[in-house]
């Protein structure tokens, strides 16, 4: 199976190339296999993504923007499913690859196919190991939680509420700042 991720080389959209470059990277930092199939050079690739995008799944305008993701000639999803795919540790299911052996995502799996059978490890001597791995996930979960947890609960100064609402004001003026520079700047080589 080739997973295929159709990009558009020379996007003047900073937030196209940005959506780009995360699928690439969390793709090759899994070591998943993938060919990226330039649709800004390349008009057979542009048509044929745009014919097999499901109509569901098109935008209203009807032109699907990249990054889409593409399993053979089965579609898998936009940047959107992708992301939350991989929120949920779900990419290798979203892609429609079998998970490695010891990924989390592996053992989300065997652990909903126990829940799912209702095996239990003294009815099938077999899945004791299983049973125990699934067991260890759930134990460090609940660790992750508890810990996440601990860090919330801290007592914030009104003092520190104050600075933390000033500097997250200022990043976002930042960011607007520098999207309105790169919108500026799209329009000024557009004409």
């Amino acid at each position: 199976m080739v997973i295929k991720v159709f990009l558009a080389s020379s996007s003047g959209s900073t937030a196209i190339k940005k959506k780009q470059q995360d699928v690439v990277g969390f793709l090759e930092a899994l070591k998943v296999e993938y060919s990226q199939m330039d649709i800004a050079c390349n008009e057979e690739n542009r048509m044929w993504m745009r014919e097999n995008v499901p109509e569901e799944k098109k935008p209203s305008n009807g032109i699907p923007l990249p990054p889409q993701i593409f399993n053979e000639a089965g579609y898998c999803g936009d940047y959107e499913t992708f992301f939350d795919a991989k929120e949920d540790n779900q990419v290798y299911a979203f892609l429609g690859l079998p998970p490695p052996p010891g990924s989390k995502e592996a053992l989300q799996a065997e652990k909903a196919l126990i829940v799912e059978n209702g095996n239990d490890a003294e009815e099938h001597p077999d899945d004791d190991t299983l049973k125990a791995r699934v067991e260890e996930e759930e134990a460090e979960e609940e660790a992750e939680d508890e810990e996440a947890k601990g860090e919330d609960d801290q007592p914030v100064s009104e003092e520190e509420e104050d600075v933390v609402s000033e500097e997250e004001e200022e990043l976002l003026q930042l960011e607007e700042e520098e999207d309105e520079a790169a919108e500026a700047e799209e329009e000024g080589e557009e004409e």
